[in-house]
């Protein structure tokens, strides 16, 4: 059985694939299906706008858009689709504040939740998708209390091992 889309991942080249990668981490981690994609919001404008428009029809809920350098991918994508879009800067020039100050600065109703710059800011984008989808899905909210618990008992852990 294939496993349900629920996520769609974008970025704008390869070169963004070792940070975007992270979201993907955490979406195996919390069992939450996603496509990954290769598009340009300035090289493949057409392809990137069909991605867009169709995505709510192939079942997906929230989309993700990483970029960097001019960063206008995750705004193309929410001027074409009504789901919730979470951008990730991507730390390509200016250490990524270029990135996150276009992804960040939408004209109103176009929005765009964004997260940090880079790796922490992939996998919050995963995360912030997951606590978007457990509003309606238990299964996932389940899943993600897991996830948290067992991250809180792994600082526990660490905090004994320190104090002794």
């Amino acid at each position: 059985m294939t496993k349900k889309i629920d996520v769609g991942i974008v970025m704008g080249s390869k070169s963004d694939l070792p940070v975007m990668q992270k979201v993907a981490d955490v979406l195996d981690t919390l069992d939450i299906g996603y496509e990954m994609r290769i598009l340009s919001a300035h090289r493949t404008p057409l392809q990137a706008k069909t991605w867009a428009e169709t995505a709510k029809d192939r079942g997906i809920q929230v989309l993700i858009c990483g970029a960097g350098m001019a960063a206008h991918l995750a705004g193309a994508v929410a001027a074409h689709s009504l789901l919730p879009v979470i951008g990730v800067p991507l730390g390509a020039t200016l250490g990524g504040v270029d990135s996150l100050l276009s992804t960040v600065q939408m004209p109103p109703g176009v929005p765009v939740a964004t997260v940090g710059i880079g790796s922490g800011g992939a996998k919050n984008a995963a995360w912030l998708a997951a606590r978007i989808i457990s509003v309606h899905d238990s299964s996932v909210e389940a899943r993600m209390k897991a996830a948290i618990e067992d991250k809180r008992n792994q600082v526990l852990a660490q905090d004994a091992e320190l104090q002794k």
